[in-house]
């Protein structure tokens, strides 16, 4: 590997490990949004040139702070922002980057910039749909597109969501904190949302060479720890944890040595973290007793089926899909009956899972989410009709972005060619 390769690299983890601290720092002392997004890129892009000629710092998320804050000084010096606003980033350029352990400025008990950033785009003000969006825009660096993706809408439409919901928290005043505990409740639904999407992002990446990001669900697993200490009476916080924990226990296991997908029913059950889905299987058990079923138990309910499966064949999946149907009163969403039709494929028959499908397809709702063509595919597959599972596999492969799933498709679409 080239020295030049090895640095893009270092910065390109970095980015992964560092841009949604560096950013909530930022936000924290300029309270500029944009500002923050444009000195953090800046830094990265110092980064690429200064390492490479002086090494990879020991602490590179301290140096991509320290540069960032340096940098936005030197911004609003030059624009005569306001000599309070100055002192506030002066005092910030001299001091270690905090991290996790900052000061607790807001009262609110919580140590976390990263946190307070949630709380702060999850403000009641905004449309939930912005909040979600901005969050991860912010946090996780995702790029629009991504996040357009994430919420099946077009690119110019997500585009102007952010635009108005950084407008909207700079013109209503929108505090950078945790809020107090009497107003956590009215927060929680947006919280909740961003923390999950963070995690599939991370689960199952919307683009790029490799299928999981790693980082990316380790933070939301993160933030979904700090927000059930904050809320342990919350029973969908709870949900929510386990969810998390109960997927994470089956993440190496999805892809092989070479990155390449591997599907749940082909998964090596032996090298599960069971010590992790243990721990969700209790979470959710802690949250059931609370009598207040949501979305995200119910979701961790359908996780718990597939880990507690000793092996794929005994998979419940009639139990699956009435899990479902019960998830489906709670989030009426195209998705949720999409991976309705699998389990009843599953439990019923395959013509009974394709004559769901077919339903969603004649509606087209997701007539641009790869994953609709690829179940009609793997349904008419398991059927034998594997002249015209290919020709949903190719439909697929036209609207797939993740390299790690396209070869996944291009490989059963060989299969089907050669049976």
């Amino acid at each position: 590997m080239s020295e030049t390769n090895g640095i893009e690299e270092a910065v390109a983890a970095a980015f992964r490990a560092e841009w949604g601290q560096v950013v909530a720092t930022l936000i924290r002392v300029t309270g500029d949004w944009d500002l923050a997004e444009e000195c953090a890129q800046d830094a990265f892009a110092q980064a690429l040139d200064r390492w490479r000629r002086d090494g990879v710092p020991r602490r590179p998320g301290a140096w991509l702070t320290t540069t960032a804050r340096n940098r936005a000084l030197d911004v609003l010096r030059r624009e005569a922002a306001g000599a309070a606003k100055l002192r506030e980033v002066a005092v910030l350029a001299r001091d270690e980057p905090s991290y996790d352990a900052g000061d607790d400025g807001d009262g609110s008990g919580v140590q976390d910039d990263r946190l307070r950033l949630v709380f702060t785009c999850c403000h009641p003000a905004l449309p939930i749909e912005a909040r979600v969006a901005l969050t991860l825009r912010t946090l996780a660096g995702l790029t629009t597109p991504e996040i357009a993706r994430a919420f099946l809408v077009p690119e110019a439409t997500m585009a102007q969501r952010l635009v108005r919901a950084k407008r909207k928290i700079r013109n209503a005043g929108i505090p950078y904190r945790v809020p107090p505990a009497h107003l956590l409740p009215e927060r929680t639904t947006g919280v909740l949302g961003v923390i999950y999407l963070l995690f599939n992002e991370g689960y199952a990446a919307t683009t790029g060479a490799d299928l999981v990001r790693t980082n990316l669900c380790a933070e939301a697993i993160r933030l979904a720890r700090v927000l059930a200490r904050l809320m342990p009476d919350e029973p969908e916080v709870l949900g929510l944890l386990a969810l998390l924990l109960l997927h994470d226990a089956r993440r190496h296991t999805r892809v092989d040595a070479a990155g390449d997908l591997v599907t749940l029913e082909e998964q090596d059950r032996t090298a599960w973290d069971r010590a992790e889905a243990d721990e969700g299987a209790a979470l959710l058990e802690t949250a059931l007793r609370r009598g207040r079923p949501g979305p995200y138990q119910i979701q961790a309910a359908i996780a718990a089926c597939h880990t507690t499966a000793p092996t794929a064949e005994d998979t419940d999946w009639a139990d699956i899909a009435a899990l479902y149907g019960e998830l489906a009163r709670f989030v009426p969403s195209a998705v949720v009956r999409l991976n309705r039709a699998v389990a009843i494929g599953m439990a019923e028959g395959t013509e009974e899972g394709l004559a769901l499908v077919a339903e969603l397809e004649a509606e087209g709702a997701l007539a641009a989410y790869h994953l609709l063509p690829a179940t009609r595919a793997d349904l008419l597959r398991r059927s034998g009709r594997t002249q015209e599972a290919a020709e949903a596999y190719r439909r697929a492969l036209e609207l797939v972005e993740n390299d790690a799933e396209r070869r996944f498709l291009e490989r059963r679409l060989a299969e089907c060619r050669s049976a």
